[in-house]
């Protein structure tokens, strides 16, 4: 490769190493060229699956700033540089290597820390964002609708509790107005005696 190439290259993957949040070392050993397209569909479009001479991926690793082990790149390597979601194309490199032994994942960087192979099958594991958004989604809805139900339930007692409050209130009037009369009632028929008994008392007088 001439020198030139060399820089072009380097240049290229320093950028994908600055521009990666995640990077995963992977062994090809064997795989077709069929496969690697396959592989590359696999990862979406906004990651990227790169094949370079190890002295090169070091390189390029340096001048971006990452720590890279010296282990992961033994043997023919190749790097999947992780612009989107992490986990999601964890799963793709595992279940690809599953139909595909050929496909080797030998560790990574992931939050700026070196990461083993087994540590990215944990992560591939794990439910992705947009499960995960689904599932959060779903809980706020169930929630919401939940809220909603109580609302309404609270909504309806209250208007069927409304006309049930007026006669009461009714009710309690007429017994205050009730209350307030019978003193009166029973003051009535001792004044009628009383009237009574002045008339007798001036009937004499005016016979006289």
């Amino acid at each position: 490769m001439a020198k030139t190439d060399k820089s072009a290259v380097i240049a290229e993957l320093t950028e994908d190493f600055r521009g990666a949040g995640a990077t995963i070392v992977t062994e090809y050993r064997g795989l077709s060229v069929t496969s690697m397209k396959a592989l590359r569909r696999s990862l979406g479009g906004t990651n990227k699956y790169s094949v370079a001479k190890n002295t090169l991926m070091r390189i390029a690793a340096k001048n971006a700033g990452v720590e890279i082990s010296d282990e992961l790149l033994k043997g023919p390597s190749a790097v999947a540089f992780i612009n989107g979601d992490p986990i999601d194309a964890a799963k793709s490199l595992r279940d690809f290597a599953k139909e595909n032994p050929a496909l080797v994942i030998k560790g990574g960087i992931y939050e700026g820390k070196s990461v083993t192979t087994e540590e990215i099958m944990k992560l591939a594991n794990l439910e992705s964002r947009e499960v995960l958004l689904a599932k959060l989604a779903g809980a706020m809805k169930g929630s919401l609708a939940k809220a909603a139900r109580v609302f309404d339930a609270l909504r309806i007692k209250l208007e069927a509790g409304a006309p049930a409050a007026a006669p009461q209130a009714a009710d309690t009037s007429v017994v205050q107005a009730e209350a307030e009369a019978q003193p009166v009632a029973e003051a009535a028929p001792e004044a009628e005696a009383e009237v009574t008994a002045a008339e007798n008392s001036a009937e004499p007088e005016a016979q006289a």
